[in-house]
């Protein structure tokens, strides 16, 4: 059987750079970045372009690689498009370890910010700032040194995620090796105000209580075992045993007696029915912590029902951008590609006012190749607009 080879590249596979244009104010300030580097003044390659060159990259499956994404450097359409010269491989690799990847956070920030809520019921608007924060793995090269993980022959990078779920995108990532703190990184991630939702591997009762001085609010699920010292036990509404609350209560003390100090305001408990029974014939039940005394608990149960938002991103950014193959092998070069993959994600989500969808994603990529028309792309857009957003699962 022969070997499969990629598609060449030619400037008929690549059209839509009009688009990347919009990017122009935000990249405008990346051009000046690293002058350090360049004491001679003949730099070829800047941060705005390689910003551009990694936005091409996910926008278009024909490049599949750092060599293909050197090779469409020798287009003279990207060239003209771009702003861009044809660039060695060095030069591409180079850049990684070059440019800072702070300042193309900012830019995803920015963007993450324009994002706007998408209610289905009214009831819900107490979740508006809802974040789901979570990690997930990206494989990487046993001779990543930095990327610990497991052992020498297993290492990969981490990226923790705070992800709007009501506004259906990220806001803020940090990324670091496989075995990085996830608390350590929620605190980074961590904004005055914000309402967050985590699972169990993110308690931490002093960061709670850090989180409520802030101000802001937190509902973690804990272990089942969990030990607190209820203050006050709350009546069950009917909406509530609906939604599958079993218990709803004020807390006194979070943690043991031995261990652990009354604390200056009570926290809640609720915990809630999943429906389904653990191997021992127990019913499977979810304790849920949180400082939201206000929130009703029906509510709180849907809260943490949305974590799973920041799982399907996960899904979305490394089975459908394609994030899970590294072009660099240092941190800051993996920062600088996680980040890229963000905004080219925000920039789908601002232009079609709605999260991306594979649909979505491949229609765009089906006009970046020359095979859609912009009128068909743009009535594709069009015809998402006339849908309401899909009602949230409770």
């Amino acid at each position: 059987m022969g070997l499969c080879l990629p598609p060449s590249l030619s400037e008929e596979t690549l059209q839509g750079f009009k688009y990347f244009r919009l990017l122009g104010p935000l990249f405008d300030h990346l051009h000046r970045a690293a002058p350090e580097r360049d004491r001679a003044g003949n730099r070829q390659l800047f941060y705005d372009q390689y910003a551009s060159l990694l936005l091409l990259y996910f926008f278009n499956p024909v490049v599949t690689s750092l060599r293909g994404l050197q090779q469409t450097t020798t287009l003279a359409t990207v060239q003209e498009r771009l702003g861009v010269r044809q660039t060695s491989l060095s030069a591409l690799s180079e850049a990684a370890y070059v440019f800072d990847a702070a300042l193309l956070h900012e830019v995803l920030t920015t963007l993450g910010a324009r994002l706007r809520p998408h209610l289905p019921l009214a009831e819900q608007a107490a979740l508006a700032h809802l974040t789901a924060v979570d990690g997930s793995l990206l494989p990487a090269l046993p001779r990543m040194a930095w990327a610990l993980w497991q052992d020498d022959q297993h290492r990969a990078a981490k990226m923790h995620v705070a992800f709007a779920v009501l506004r259906q995108g990220p806001v803020d990532v940090t990324v670091t090796a496989g075995n990085g703190s996830e608390r350590a990184e929620w605190r980074r991630l961590v904004q005055p105000g914000g309402f967050y939702v985590v699972d169990r591997g993110y308690v931490d009762y002093s960061l709670f209580q850090e989180l409520h001085d802030l101000p802001g609010s937190f509902l973690c699920r804990v272990k089942d075992n969990a030990a607190y010292e209820v203050q006050e036990e709350r009546a069950l509404a009917p909406a509530a045993v609906h939604a599958g609350v079993v218990r709803d209560a004020v807390l006194r003390r979070l943690g043991t007696a031995h261990h652990t100090r009354v604390l200056p305001q009570p926290f809640r408990v609720v915990q809630v029915a999943t429906g389904k029974t653990r191997k021992d014939g127990t019913p499977d039940v979810l304790v849920l912590v949180t400082n939201r005394l206000d929130l009703d608990a029906e509510l709180l149960a849907v809260a943490y029902r949305y974590r799973w938002a920041v799982e399907l991103f996960f899904r979305w950014v490394k089975c459908v951008l394609g994030c899970r193959h590294l072009l660099s092998q240092g941190i800051n070069g993996v920062r600088i590609q996680v980040y890229a993959a963000f905004i080219a994600s925000l920039l789908i989500s601002l232009w079609v006012g709605r999260a991306p969808t594979k649909r979505t994603y491949e229609m765009l990529c089906f006009y970046l190749s020359g095979w859609a028309t912009e009128a068909e792309l743009i009535a594709h857009i069009d015809r998402l607009h006339l849908k309401a957003p899909p009602p949230c699962k409770n």
